[in-house]
Order: C-alpha cells, then structure tokens, then sequence
C-alpha cells in the first residue's frame, strides 16, 4: 500500500543525527515565542475562552484583546527582570492596532518573525498567487519597520497550503516553524532549495494546553518545567531545542502568568548549562554546521 507523501524531509531516527554544537558549548538551546496577533471583530477565527455566540463574539474578542492591551507588558516586565530574549511572532496588523507594543520589543531587541496579517484567517485557503501576495505583505511591513526583513516564518494557525514551504523560500525566508516533528532543526526540500524548520512545540504551548487540554495555570508550568528538565537530560549526549509558545491573552492573566513566571524562573537559573536565545539564532547556528540537502522538492 502506497500513502501520500509530502516530499519535503526523510526519516532520520533521533538517534542517527550527525553531531553539532551550540555556540555556548551547552546541548540544550531553549527560546520564548511571544505570539502577538490581532483579530478581527464580528468575524474570523480566534481561540475562545469560553463557548462563543452569534458575532460579535464580545466576550472571545475582549478576553484576546486582553493580551495585547495588558498580558503582553505584563510579560515583557517578566522578561526584563529574568534578563531573558524572546522571538516575536507578529501579525503584521499589530503595527496599526498596538504599535508600542511592537516597539517595546524592538527595545528589548527581540527577533521579530512573520506569523501571518492576522489570525482570525488561514493562509491554507488561498490560491498560491493571493498566499504569495500575503506572504510579500507581512514581508513588506516587518521590513519597513524593523529596517530588515524577517528570517522565520509561523503560518496563523499553522496552516500551510501545499506550497506555503515552497513560497516562503522564494520570499526569502530561511526557516519556518510551522513543523513540530523533531527536537532538531531539520533541513526540508522546497523547490527553490532547502528551508530550515526550527523546533516550534505544540505540547509546551498554551492553546493546545490550556485551551485544547484545559490544563490548569499550575499544571502548564509543570509541564515546562518538566520538559525542561527532560530534556537537559537528554541533551547531555546530544543537541537539542526547546521552544516554549505563548500567547499574551492566555498566559498573560495574572493567575497563569504568575506560574508562567515560576517556570520560567526555574529555566533561567540553569542559564549557565543552556543556550538562552531565539529561534533565528538558533537557524543560524544550525545551519552553519549542518549541511543542506541537495536535492529540491519535486
């Protein structure tokens, strides 16, 4: 029996890799994504608290705009006094709706990468001309306002159409963490040449957990705390990532940032045994060791 098959990277058991190091001389490499979006209103997709009525939705669209009024600088004050950087995933149309929110991160210096205009739509259902067009506008904004263009990449909702890899390295991109199937960066074939995935976890993130799974603001902390420590184990024998994905309107209220910050407390006091960074360092660190693949998607 023949399956469909994307074509895009081989299997490569875990245990099988070529060595590689961390510029810190440490096997484990741990970044923060700070998700910062904006939705529409009366319209769209957006996570939801709590079961949503007939548009507008009032009580889903507050409880987001939430986080980026209030739960994004409570984080960022959490992030300033444990001295620790962060990969901004940005709708673009944060520039119009919060552009000090955007601007307090470029103070931190934080990477700021494409995560799409906005999350209340799926880049999967556009035809390639009007997905490529998405892509050059996000590309386009960041651009102007950061005064480079982005490296990575993170689809709103994690949707790819069958050719997303493929455009996003024609766009210029050098890696994507739309792929969640390895604790390494894996090079993937597009037909424009390879594309980088970074590690970009969908258990140590809080929608699947805290919306999807219904974990609780303590048990979430556990859980990072728990993979971390996991996986300073196991990155005694071999490089490995950690990313931890947050949104402000979830881990931004009070209750969950306060445990939020205990995990993350925990994290920062094993710095010296870690490689505190961001998701384009940890590209490039990779990619200057591990050689690319030869050949390019079909």
């Amino acid at each position: 029996m023949s399956l469909s098959q994307h074509d895009r990277y081989d299997y490569a058991p875990i245990t099988q890799r070529r060595a590689f190091t961390w510029p810190e001389g440490n096997g484990l490499a741990v970044y923060v994504a700070i998700n910062l979006e904006h939705f529409a209103f009366g319209e769209g997709l957006g996570a939801q608290l709590a079961p949503g009525g007939p548009q507008p939705d009032v009580l889903n669209y507050a409880w987001r705009d939430y986080g980026n009024r209030v739960g994004a600088w409570r984080m960022i004050e959490m992030l300033d006094a444990l001295d620790l950087p962060a990969t901004v995933l940005l709708n673009s149309a944060m520039y119009d709706l919060a552009p000090s929110l955007v601007a307090a991160h470029r103070d931190r210096h934080d990477e700021i990468a494409g995560h799409g205009v906005t999350n209340s739509k799926r880049q999967s259902t556009l035809a390639e001309a009007e997905e490529t067009a998405l892509i050059a506008q996000v590309t386009a904004a960041i651009s102007q306002a950061e005064g480079r263009p982005p490296d990575g990449w993170l689809s709103p909702w994690i949707a790819e159409s069958t050719t997303t890899p493929d455009l996003l390295k024609e766009a210029g991109y050098s890696y994507t963490l739309n792929w969640c199937m390895d604790d390494q960066p894996i090079w993937m074939r597009t037909r424009s040449g390879p594309l980088l995935a970074v590690p970009y976890p969908q258990e140590v993130n809080d929608i699947p957990a805290v919306i999807s799974r219904k974990e609780t603001a303590e048990g979430f902390a556990d859980l990072i705390i728990d993979t971390f420590d996991e996986m300073m184990e196991q990155a005694a024998g071999q490089s490995l990532v950690m990313g931890i994905a947050l949104h402000p309107y979830i881990v931004g209220q009070p209750a969950r940032l306060r445990h939020l910050r205990r995990a993350l407390t925990h994290i920062s006091a094993a710095r010296e045994a870690i490689w505190m960074t961001t998701a384009g360092a940890i590209a490039n660190s990779f990619a200057s060791q591990v050689s690319q693949p030869e050949r390019s998607a079909s």
